[in-house]
């Protein structure tokens, strides 16, 4: 089973996940755009049984980041864990979004990926 890791940008929070993700995906939302300083953040969604996490965390509407270097990590829910891919050890290269959500917030100069479900708000 392929196992992940990834930490935040000081080492102090380091976590690990295993298998496959169920979706992944970019998000063009106002909250993902002030709270990564970013146009869009790309992220991937695992069960939460298959993730695991060492350190302290803090956690500010949901989305947990280190309290030491303010790295955003991850939003942990009941069933699933959304991680923030550029939080991993290694590139993701072989992980491609599946979907684009917020897209109605979209750069006009961003263009849609051809092979991603495109939702204007949120894909559920």
């Amino acid at each position: 089973m392929r196992m992940r890791t990834g930490s935040c940008l000081c080492g102090a929070v380091a976590y690990r996940v295993e298998g496959e993700p169920l979706r992944v995906g970019l998000c063009h939302c106002a909250d993902c755009r002030k709270s990564s300083g970013s146009a869009f953040v790309f992220f991937a969604v695992w069960p939460r049984r298959a993730f695991s996490h060492s350190g302290e965390i803090a956690t500010f509407a949901g989305r947990s980041f280190c309290p030491a270097c303010g790295s955003r990590l991850f939003c942990l829910q009941e069933e699933t864990t959304e991680i923030r891919l550029g939080s991993l050890d290694d590139p993701p290269t072989d992980l491609v979004p599946d979907h684009e959500v917020w897209i109605k917030r979209r750069e006009p100069w961003l263009p849609q990926l051809p092979s991603a479900g495109q939702f204007g708000e949120d894909a559920d």
